[in-house]
C-alpha cells in the first residue's frame, strides 16, 4: 500500500474505478505518512485530518455503488495556504493573516471537492506569495527534494514538496510570475499555469489580481489534464495520439538563455535534443519587445501587490519577512499615471507577441537559470537573496507578462526543467503537445 504514495494521481483513480484500491484505505496511508515525516511541519501547515476521511468515506461510497464524479473521485491532495478553508485557518504563509479562518472553501476547492478530490491539509508557502525562492522564516521553509539545504522554490512551495515527497498524490498551487512553475521545476514535477481569468480566483488571498493564476503540481502531464478539469468543473482534454511529428516549437533568444547556468543548460539542451529527434522542429527566435515588459513588470507587479495588502503590512509591519516586506512596499512610489501606461504598454507588447509566435505550436527555454540555493545564504546574504529570487522568476515571468498557458516538464537533469507557453487559453492543445514531449522526454 505505500507504493500508492508513488503512484500518479490518474492511476490511482483508475485503482479506485477497479475496486482495487480504496479511498479510505488511501487517505490513511497518505495522512499516516505526513504524521510520521520528519518534515511534516516544514510542508503543511495544517493537516486536515477529519475533512479528508469524511471526504475520502463518502468517496469510498460512491465508488461501491458506481457512481463515481469523475477520474480523480477519492484520490487525495494538498491546498496551498492561500485557498480558503471553511473554519480551518488560511494565513497565506504570513503572521499578518495569524489566526484567519475563513466560513467557506474557495470555489476552485468547491468545485474540486464536488469532483469527488480529498483534502489533506493547507502547505506551507513563500509569505504571500512573493517570492520564487520558497524561503520563509516567518512560517516555515519546506527542504527541496533533491537537497535538504537548499530552498525548494516559491511561492507553492509546500505544494510541491508534499508530491516529491510522497504526502499527496497532487498539491494545488498559484502561479502570479512562476510560483507553480519553479517549486515543479525544483522538484522534479510537471507544473501547469493556467491562463489568467480561467480559473476562479475567488476565495483565494491574492498577491497580484492582474497576474493571479491556479494551477496544479503533479507528476504527469495526464494528472496536469485531469486535474485542470477537477478545478473547474469541466471535461479534460483528450490526449491520445498526441504526437512531435512536425511539431514547430520556437527557442526563445531573448533575455530567457542570458546567465543559464551549466546544469540547467545541460538540462534543457538535453531536453531539445529529444524533442528534436521525436520529430519537433526547433527554430530560436529574437523578440526584442520583451526587455520593454520586464522593464514594466517591477511597477506592476509592485503596485497591485501593494494596493491590496498596503493596510495588513502598514499596520504591522515588524511582522514581516525584510525581503518580502520591501518587495510589497515597492507599490508606494508608483504613480496612478506610470501605472496606467505600463498596462496601455503592455497589453500593445502582448499583441505583438501573439503574433510574432503564432506560428508555433509553443515557445520553449529554460524553466530557472539556476539551481535551488542554500537556505542559510540566502537568509545571511540579502543581496545573494535579492539576486537569486530575481533569477529564479525571469524565465517564467514570460508566460505571466504575456499572458499565456505555460507547462514545466521534468528534463532529468536533477531540479532542472523545460518550460513551453502555449497561447491565450489554449491549455487543451498545449497538454496534448506536452504528452508528446513527456514521452519524448522519458
Amino acid at each position: 500500500m505505500d507504493d500508492w504514495r508513488w503512484m500518479t494521481a490518474a492511476d490511482l483513480g483508475r485503482g479506485i474505478g477497479a475496486g482495487d484500491i480504496d479511498p479510505v484505505a488511501l487517505t490513511e496511508v497518505y495522512l499516516d505518512a505526513i504524521d510520521a515525516h520528519e518534515h511534516r511541519d516544514r510542508i503543511y501547515a495544517r493537516v486536515t485530518h477529519d475533512r479528508a476521511r469524511a471526504e475520502a468515506a463518502a468517496a469510498s461510497e460512491r465508488a461501491k455503488s458506481g457512481f463515481r464524479r469523475g477520474p480523480l473521485d477519492g484520490v487525495p491532495v494538498s491546498w496551498k495556504d492561500l485557498f480558503d478553508t471553511a473554519g480551518i485557518g488560511t494565513e497565506a504563509g504570513t503572521a499578518l493573516m495569524a489566526g484567519r479562518v475563513p466560513d467557506r472553501d474557495a470555489y476552485v476547492l468547491e468545485t474540486a471537492t464536488a469532483a469527488g478530490l480529498v483534502c489533506l491539509g493547507k502547505t506551507h508557502m513563500s509569505e504571500i506569495a512573493f517570492s520564487g525562492l520558497g524561503l520563509n522564516p516567518i512560517t516555515a521553509t519546506p527542504p527541496c527534494v533533491n537537497d535538504p539545504d537548499a530552498v525548494p522554490g516559491g511561492s507553492s512551495s509546500g505544494a510541491a514538496v508534499s508530491v516529491a515527497f510522497g504526502l499527496a498524490a497532487a498539491g494545488i498551487g498559484s502561479d502570479t510570475g512562476g510560483s507553480v512553475r519553479i517549486p515543479s521545476a525544483w522538484n522534479d514535477l510537471v507544473g501547469l499555469k493556467t491562463t489568467h481569468g480561467r480559473l476562479s480566483l475567488d476565495g483565494v488571498v491574492p498577491l497580484c489580481l492582474t497576474f493571479d493564476t491556479v494551477g496544479p503540481l503533479c507528476r504527469s502531464i495526464e494528472d496536469a489534464n485531469l486535474l485542470l478539469a477537477a478545478l473547474e468543473g469541466s471535461k479534460p482534454a483528450d490526449l491520445t495520439g498526441s504526437s512531435l511529428a512536425g511539431v514547430r516549437l520556437m527557442v526563445l533568444d531573448t533575455i530567457v538563455p542570458d546567465d543559464v547556468r551549466d546544469a540547467p543548460k545541460s538540462g534543457f539542451d538535453s531536453a531539445v535534443a529529444c524533442l528534436k529527434a521525436a520529430g519537433a522542429q526547433i527554430e530560436h527566435r529574437y523578440f526584442a519587445q520583451l526587455f520593454d515588459a520586464f522593464n514594466v513588470a517591477g511597477n506592476l507587479y509592485a503596485a497591485d501587490s501593494y494596493g491590496w495588502w498596503r493596510d495588513l503590512v502598514e499596520a504591522h509591519p515588524e511582522k514581516m519577512f525584510p525581503q518580502i516586506l520591501e518587495r510589497v512596499r515597492g507599490g508606494q512610489t508608483v504613480t496612478g499615471p506610470d501605472y496606467v501606461a505600463g498596462w496601455n504598454m503592455l497589453r500593445d507588447i502582448r499583441k505583438q507577441y501573439a503574433a510574432e509566435t503564432a506560428q508555433f505550436d509553443a515557445v520553449i527555454m529554460p524553466t530557472a537559470p539556476i539551481l535551488p540555493p542554500h537556505a542559510q545564504r540566502l537568509l545571511d546574504d540579502d543581496e545573494y537573496y535579492k539576486s537569486e529570487n530575481l533569477l529564479a522568476l525571469r524565465n517564467t515571468r514570460v508566460a505571466n507578462l504575456m499572458d499565456v498557458c505555460s507547462i514545466t516538464l521534468p528534463t532529468g537533469t536533477p531540479s532542472c526543467g523545460i518550460i513551453f507557453n502555449g497561447q491565450n487559453g489554449t491549455e487543451a492543445a498545449l497538454l496534448r503537445l506536452c504528452a508528446a514531449a513527456e514521452q519524448a522526454l522519458n
